[in-house]
């Protein structure tokens, strides 16, 4: 799996936009993850301006936790084939209860090819780099491919929750160990 982690930049920002657009056509509960505002915002130019924002405690908005988003590249082509973020914390009822450290999403057409498994550890890499040891990391009930992702990177299920109605199984990994 040749891909690298590489924080969200202007230079991509068509390919991002292409990207959102196939998540848009594909329409899954599941399909934004890890992309905070992706789906809603005016212009990708503006959500790339907002990230930039979100990765400072000084510009963070006050009901946002502070978080750096990246874009999975594959080095052969250059192409996006996914989105992941980090949060830097999880102090907030829903960051703690159920929405954890990071989310990903991968391109459509690029799904079952492995990609979401090698984000995540990359990504656990940059946890790693800014002082996180305990990383929680979720998913839907349903969503196999996250789960499978989630163990392969030594993802331990903590318990399963009710959230309106959705049952999402809460995941840690121990960087501790690694």
């Amino acid at each position: 799996m040749d891909i690298y982690l590489k924080k969200v930049s202007i230079e991509y920002a068509e390919d991002i936009e292409t990207f959102r657009e196939e998540i848009l056509v594909v329409n899954d509960k599941d399909s934004f993850a890890g992309c905070f505002g992706f789906r809603e915002c005016e212009s990708v130019e503006k959500w790339i301006s907002d990230v930039y924002m979100w990765g400072s405690e000084e510009t963070c908005p006050d009901d946002m936790v502070p978080s750096d988003y990246y874009i999975a590249i594959r080095r052969n082509d250059n192409r996006i084939v996914g989105i992941i973020d980090l949060r830097h914390q999880i102090n907030t009822p829903v960051l703690s209860e159920w929405g954890g450290h990071m989310g990903y999403s991968v391109r459509p057409c690029e799904r079952r090819k492995g990609y979401a498994k090698e984000m995540l550890r990359l990504n656990l890499i940059n946890a790693r780099k800014i002082g996180i040891d305990n990383v929680m990391v979720t998913c839907n009930y349903d969503n196999y491919a996250s789960e499978r992702a989630i163990l392969a990177n030594g993802g331990v299920l903590e318990k399963e929750i009710n959230v309106d109605g959705d049952i999402i199984k809460r995941y840690w990994i121990n960087l501790e160990c690694k």
